[in-house]
């Protein structure tokens, strides 16, 4: 593949209202091959997992669960979209709806932080 994600770690640096992500969370990311999958904990989220597929340009296809401080489990689904950043980081735009609750949709972004 042209593009991995693996050993990644990512911050949000935006979110919709109705979303739960916010700049205290923080995603490891994990690659083999096209399966893509993030443990993600901060702010509000308690613990996270998404596991998805990446495209050979990048952008990203996957479902995300996790369980909030209220106790709540949360789903849904995402859509990514890859930008490479002039020093080389990767920064993703996020279309998402959960699967359950209200159901919204939302948009999103995240940046890489560093690697391990």
């Amino acid at each position: 593949m042209k593009h991995s994600l693996d050993g990644k770690i990512f911050q949000s640096i935006e979110n919709s209202e109705n979303g739960e992500v916010s700049s205290e969370t923080i995603f490891h990311y994990h690659q083999n091959n096209e399966i893509v999958s993030a443990d993600y904990k901060g702010g509000n989220i308690r613990k996270g997992h998404l596991l998805g597929k990446m495209f050979t340009n990048g952008n990203l296809e996957f479902t995300y669960q996790h369980m909030n401080i209220e106790g709540n489990l949360m789903l849904g689904q995402c859509i990514s979209t890859l930008t490479v950043l002039p020093d080389g980081r990767y920064k993703y735009h996020e279309n998402w709806q959960w699967i359950n609750g209200d159901k919204s949709k939302g948009t999103s972004q995240i940046i890489e932080i560093r690697s391990v």
